[in-house]
């Protein structure tokens, strides 16, 4: 959520910024939010006028009474009674123009960085960098569930029994290694100065609507039926969370943390749920990081946290690249945002494992995240990034280091968690 004040005083800021967002059908709100602004303000300014009013007259009462003049004295009591109805119908007309405007203000998409490339959609994202060389070997790199079968490291047909389309079984040695992946990369972001944490699974509505847009809310989110509750699509929403209305100390910036959680996710209208692969399912897991830090510093740490992701999966030998996200690739809440895509040895192009967004303040201003420093109270930045997400970053692995033989080689920074393993052998 944008701050006010552009649209009162840069209204053609704000509109150029939809229009490089592609979303021309949201224009109008900025000048119905202008005008409803204007009219609460209007209001505010009746309403203060007519409290002043009321102030003075009881101030009156008391000295007419004392003077003997008791009708003047009710009269004036019928007029203040007068206007505190009208004063209370001012304020009831303040708090539904008021939430009109929210309501508006929430659907209009934050101010994008002018450094983001400007396109419609993902398919005008624009490759930045890439680390490590893509190899296609001159073996065959079957598909990735005929690898894990091999080794016998999946059911899905169980998980469809007990669960549906979009579920699996992990076992053994891939159960074993989907798991080192998420604790390397848990450590990693340990070594470099996050805090870890493992935060709750399940947020109420208004955390919800703070952390992400209402379309992204409806095609994520799982409802608890009956409660207000719903099921994390990842770790950031709870871990910004956290941080609801709270005024955190300048001393405490920057607050940096690692955190794991099981992830839920509708995947509505997603191609691939029927498939017998990993590629797109409804609960995965995940190790994310998060950022809350002074607005000054938020594009430094922008960088640093999609490069320790870069990092991680150079280390599990994969190679990767960074895709910028243009104007129409972000969600409304993000200023910028990038995502880190692995090499597919076997369809011989990148798929994305991981995705960075500095979200500016919008996240803080709908949660109400400030800091109060020597220039007063205000609003901080918020950012995120995955660490690794599985089964994703699973199947980059196992395709990268699928050898001739059918095995599966095991990086040496995950052996550690592997017991000393250094290879996946298939089940004979």
């Amino acid at each position: 959520m944008i701050d006010i004040k552009l649209i009162r005083e840069n209204k053609d800021l704000v509109k150029e910024n939809i229009k490089k967002k592609f979303q021309d059908e949201k224009l109008p709100l900025v000048d119905e939010v202008f005008e409803l602004d204007k009219k609460v303000r209007e209001v505010q300014v009746k309403a203060d006028g007519l409290k002043a009013d009321k102030n003075k007259l009881s101030g009156e009462i008391g000295k007419l009474m004392k003077d003997g003049k008791k009708d003047e004295a009710e009269a004036i009591k019928k007029q203040i009674a007068e206007t505190a109805e009208e004063i209370t119908a001012l304020e009831k007309e303040q708090e539904e123009l008021t939430k009109e405007i929210k309501d508006k203000m929430m659907v209009i998409p934050q101010i994008i960085d002018d450094t983001v490339p400007i396109g419609k959609d993902d398919t005008e994202n624009v490759e930045v960098e890439r680390f490590g060389d893509p190899v296609v070997p001159k073996y065959e790199v079957p598909y990735h569930a005929d690898i894990i079968e091999a080794v016998n490291g999946m059911d899905k047909d169980a998980a469809g029994r007990t669960s549906g389309q979009g579920f699996y079984y992990l076992i053994g040695d891939i159960a074993r290694l989907h798991e080192a992946m998420i604790a390397y990369g848990r450590d990693y972001m340990i070594e470099q100065g996050f805090t870890y944490a493992i935060p709750p699974f399940m947020i109420h509505s208004d955390v919800v609507t703070g952390v992400m847009s209402f379309p992204e809310m409806e095609a994520m989110m799982y409802k608890i039926e009956g409660e207000d509750l719903y099921l994390i699509g990842t770790s950031e929403h709870s871990m910004i969370g956290k941080f609801k209305d709270q005024i955190i100390k300048k001393e405490e910036l920057p607050i940096h943390m690692t955190s794991y959680s099981p992830c839920f996710r509708k995947e509505g209208g997603s191609h691939g749920l029927e498939e017998r692969g990993l590629y797109r399912v409804h609960q995965f897991e995940k190790q994310e990081m998060i950022v809350i830090c002074e607005p000054e510093e938020s594009m430094d740490w922008y960088n640093k946290m999609w490069k320790h992701t870069v990092n991680i999966f150079r280390n599990m030998d994969i190679p990767v690249r960074q895709l910028e996200c243009c104007s129409g690739d972000l969600a409304d809440l993000k200023v910028k945002s990038c995502d880190i895509e692995a090499w597919s040895p076997r369809q011989q192009k990148y798929f994305e494992v991981a995705s960075c967004s500095n979200l500016g303040d919008a996240q803080a201003r709908r949660l109400g995240i400030r800091c109060k420093g020597e220039k007063g109270t205000y609003y901080l930045h918020t950012l995120n990034n995955t660490v690794v997400a599985t089964p994703r970053g699973l199947i980059a692995l196992i395709e990268n280091n699928y050898q001739e033989d059918g095995s599966i080689k095991i990086p040496k920074v995950l052996q550690p968690y592997m017991g000393g393993k250094e290879v996946i052998e298939p089940k004979k």
